[in-house]
């Protein structure tokens, strides 16, 4: 194991690690026959509720077979039809030397792929991925760099010109996979979908292209899926709001947390197509993005059997690159944010005053039926944070699609456990069992004898890595009690490595620290604004935020801005 870490071989390690402690392989997905295949593909795919036919033949996309090959679909049969059929117009790369240069695109089209392009995308692929149904391996892609990046330029660029995609590289091979250990359900599994490797890669050299082209159109307050802002900076913000609204007196504060009955695969690409050419995307661009939706093969593989073939012309396909990205943008078109009432989006949340609250609720709902989201009212929550000493009666509850929300003291939220007291208690005690738990597999290396720095190395990966999650949210606002157990838990951790460790004030401190030099430079945070009212235009300190309350003065930007101005006086 200690030699599989040194190379960096992480399924390695884990082998090893599973060996150590004695663990019983878990059956990662079903057994069954055909017939259960075919019912988990039907499962799957309920969502699509007009059949379509089968696409026309072109010269780009194959027809779809009669059957689904017998053999694993990690590996392509020998005799499966070739890719596609470019006659005598593929460029030969057989010969050393530059790649040639692709086709002319015409003018209808705004993007044109190089082989220079094509080169970095192989290079990038990750040898150990899983083979999608196409049967060619990223290993593969990734050591013939050189000698397919002209073929393959040519290739995506011909499929841009005609703004189809190959029916191969849209066939998605699914594994479901248990979410309980003994499912009795279908709705017990997980689809987990292999596709297309060099689909991903033109996928992300279009998502290249994309993102800066329709950034004027994205919700502000979208913190998923955008360049250096995630899970800390949405519980940041949502917590700033709350935390500066609660400073008035006599305030509370509502928050309405969304779920979505899934939501990619509900999602309507003629909605989509539309929403995509208000963006500002090109007309061939918008095609060839609504044919890589539609007309999608999909079949589930369990052991010993796969089910048939089923064409899926709803939603946007998982496991594949655009598919988050689309998804932000179909989100887009619907965003609220005033002084007492907002909605974000990771998942969604809304809080604020009562009329405009539920009217921003109705509006969310309205929106989510015309574009055929499903609210799964059931999982919907609402938090309730009221700190007024005068006893209130409870809020009347929201209704929505004729079910009342349950209100709940705590929930979950981007792995982060929020109550409605904002103290962290229940936070606290989810890290500190879940380090617990990790540190015990650290105490299992440490008697078989690994030693130095590659238990050091498993303990920033694996039980750091959780003990420490979302610190810049919590670190300065957690009770002395709370973060003398977590200190705890690190004074155990550095008694099993021998060695010391920083103390959770310091992990989080030089973590905020780099959050805040983060929110500074990324001009499009949503705190941005102000941070930049904060600034001082005699020196680079900024100024301290007003604070009435020991609760926001505890928080994540008054502390941070302290230990900033602290750093700039040194």
């Amino acid at each position: 194991m200690e030699n599989q870490l040194q190379q960096n071989n992480i399924c390695g390690v884990w082998k090893g690690l599973k060996t150590i402690l004695g663990f019983k392989e878990q059956k990662s997905q079903p057994v069954g026959d055909r017939g259960w295949a075919n019912d988990l593909n039907l499962f799957f795919n309920r969502f699509d509720q007009v059949p379509t036919p089968p696409p026309a033949q072109s010269p780009l996309l194959l027809p779809p077979p009669l059957s689904v090959p017998a053999t694993h679909c990690s590996s392509c049969p020998p005799s499966s039809p070739s890719l596609m059929n470019f006659s005598s117009h593929i460029p030969d790369t057989s010969h050393p030397g530059p790649c040639p240069s692709p086709p002319p695109t015409p003018p209808c089209s705004s993007l044109s792929l190089t082989p220079h392009q094509v080169r970095k995308a192989l290079k990038k692929n990750r040898a150990r991925k899983a083979t999608g149904p196409d049967g060619i391996s990223s290993r593969l892609l990734k050591s013939c760099a050189d000698q397919l990046c002209g073929i393959f330029s040519y290739t995506f660029n011909l499929s841009l010109k005609l703004g189809r995609v190959p029916q191969l590289w849209k066939t998605s091979c699914i594994v479901p996979v248990p979410k309980t250990p003994h499912p009795k359900e279908l709705n017990s599994y997980r689809p987990v979908a292999l596709t297309s490797h060099l689909m991903k890669m033109l996928e992300r050299l279009v998502l290249d292209h994309l993102r800066p082209l329709v950034s004027s159109f994205m919700d502000p307050l979208q913190f998923a899926y955008q360049p250096s802002i995630g899970v800390d900076d949405a519980v940041i913000y949502l917590l700033h709001t709350s935390l500066t609204h609660l400073e008035k007196a006599g305030s509370t504060v509502r928050i309405m947390f969304f779920d979505f009955s899934s939501a990619f695969n509900t999602i309507q690409p003629r909605l989509l197509g539309d929403k995509l050419e208000v963006a500002g995307v090109d007309h061939h661009l918008t095609t060839w993005i609504l044919d890589y939706l539609t007309q999608r093969p999909q079949f589930v593989r369990v052991k010993g059997s796969q089910s048939d073939r089923l064409l899926c012309s709803t939603g946007v396909p998982q496991g594949t690159v655009l598919a988050p990205f689309l998804f932000t943008l179909y989100t887009a078109d619907f965003s609220y944010s005033t002084s007492s009432c907002h909605l974000q989006k990771f998942s969604d949340d809304s809080d604020g005053d009562d009329t405009e609250y539920r009217e921003l609720i109705q509006g969310f709902v309205d929106w989510s039926l015309r574009n055929n989201l499903q609210i799964n009212a059931g999982k919907t929550k609402e938090l309730v944070v009221d700190f007024r000493r005068r006893n209130n009666p409870p809020p009347a509850p929201v209704n929505i699609l004729g079910t009342d929300v349950d209100v709940v003291e705590s929930y979950k939220y981007l792995g982060v456990h929020l109550n409605n007291n904002l103290d962290w208690t229940h936070n606290t005690d989810a890290l500190v069992k879940k380090g617990n738990s990790r540190l015990f597999l650290l105490r299992r290396l440490r008697s078989f004898g690994v030693q130095g720095p590659l238990l050091r190395t498993f303990y920033d990966s694996v039980v750091g890595s959780a003990i420490f999650y979302g610190i810049v949210c919590w670190s300065s606002s957690i009770t002395d009690r709370d973060r003398k157990r977590m200190d705890r838990l690190v004074r155990r951790a550095s008694s099993v490595l021998g060695c010391p460790l920083d103390s959770v004030e310091v992990v989080g401190n030089g973590r905020m620290m780099a959050k805040l030099s983060s929110m500074l430079n990324n001009t499009s945070h949503p705190l941005q604004d102000t941070l930049t009212a904060l600034g001082s235009s005699f020196s680079e300190q900024l100024l301290h935020p007003r604070c009435v309350k020991e609760r926001y003065r505890r928080s994540f930007l008054p502390t941070a801005v302290r230990l900033h101005n602290k750093q700039n006086t040194r």
